[in-house]
């Protein structure tokens, strides 16, 4: 009797069989030298990589940090740029032809057409402008072109601005309907303690929730100062990214050719997709902002995680200043945040009716009530 023949190992996740559309993100601290060069020779391998996944089959979109290190260094500005708000800003504006050249150079070295394009946060927390933006993205994937996305720095501020390029990452990820992301950085992934500070740290290589006990082990600290990019940014780029069905890789890229060294088995942490949703409550995954808040009850927060809409019986309080269609965060009174979706009513109504039944509120509002607060096909958990 003869032996069965093995089966075929199912491709890695993020491997060119399994993942047509790969975002890449570069940091800074791997593109740009302390001395404000760019790391040539390396970043040359890491497009040889690149290359050869779209050989493959596989389109890569890249979002690449560093272009205010760059940007410093030729404007001779102190502290890498990062001085002032205006200091960024045009060392922002400098750097950034530098670093769109030096990209679609190197890129069409192996024949491969490079595009540029420039995000703030608004562009993707709009549902207009995400749209907008996605269909741009899809379209230069489709004609076989490599994107190079930045953050637009010369013109966001605190206030409205991703502040790394990590959850950038995960939002492009997700408005190119990418299958996967891979965050280049200066560390293996995450460790279960700072590895630092704690020679027994572990690597944790596969995560399939992002739950207290993960959080529990980010650092806030950026590992080599120059970029913005803590662990804290990572683990929300892997929310965001894991609730659009993308996996995400937190890898070491300080080694030449570091897709390479992943595909071969390099260290670094997986974190795997949830299921896939629709397309309008994928975007309300993805979002950074909200423009309230609205404090539930344990007996709501039980009932919107079998499916329920929020009624306004459920609710015990409402924060901020938001109109009806505004983005809401849903949270228990421990302050968890729950639940996304989009307000049923302004912040003032919202208040009145809190704790009352649906019978009631006509009453108190003067008019009929709509169904719920936050209903159901506009909301999406956390």
């Amino acid at each position: 009797m003869t032996a069965a023949a093995a089966s075929p190992s199912p491709p890695a996740p993020l491997s060119p069989a399994a993942c047509p559309v790969l975002v890449v993100k570069v940091g800074s601290a791997l593109l740009v030298a302390p001395d404000g060069t760019v790391r040539r020779d390396w970043l040359a391998s890491l497009v040889a990589d690149i290359a050869a996944r779209i050989a493959d089959g596989q389109r890569v979109v890249i979002v690449s940090s560093g272009a205010i290190a760059l940007g410093a260094r030729r404007l001779g500005l102190p502290k890498g740029g990062r001085a002032s708000l205006e200091d960024a800003q045009a060392a922002a504006a400098t750097g950034q032809i530098a670093l769109s050249q030096c990209w679609a150079e190197l890129l069409g070295a192996h024949t491969i057409t490079a595009a540029q394009m420039l995000v703030t946060l608004d562009d993707l927390e709009d549902r207009r402008r995400f749209l907008n933006a996605s269909a741009t993205l899809r379209r230069l994937i489709a004609l076989g072109v490599v994107p190079v996305i930045n953050e637009n720095d010369s013109v966001a501020t605190e206030e409205i601005r991703f502040g790394d390029n990590d959850r950038l990452a995960a939002r492009i990820a997700q408005a190119a309907g990418a299958g996967g992301v891979v965050l280049l950085s200066d560390v293996d992934g995450l460790y279960t303690t700072n590895p630092k500070n704690d020679p027994d740290a572990r690597l944790v290589e596969s995560v399939a929730r992002i739950d207290a006990r993960i959080r529990a082990m980010a650092d806030g600290g950026s590992a080599s100062g120059m970029g913005s990019g803590g662990m804290l940014s990572k683990l929300e780029a892997a929310r965001i990214a894991t609730s659009a069905g993308a996996h995400l890789a937190i890898a070491n890229g300080t080694h030449d050719h570091p897709l390479d060294r992943l595909a071969q088995g390099g260290r670094c942490t997986v974190f795997t997709a949830g299921k896939l949703g629709k397309g309008r409550k994928l975007w309300l995954a993805g979002r950074m902002t909200a423009r309230g808040r609205i404090v539930v009850d344990a007996g709501a927060a039980a009932a919107l995680a079998k499916g329920s809409s929020l009624l306004a019986a459920g609710a015990t309080a409402v924060e901020g200043r938001f109109a009806r269609g505004d983005v809401v965060e849903i949270a228990t009174i421990n302050g968890e945040t729950i639940a996304r979706g989009l307000s049923e009513y302004d912040a003032t109504d919202a208040a009145r009716i809190t704790g009352l039944r649906s019978d009631a509120i006509a009453e108190i509002l003067g008019h009929a009530p709509r169904s719920a607060l936050v209903h159901r096909d506009q909301m999406v958990l956390l």
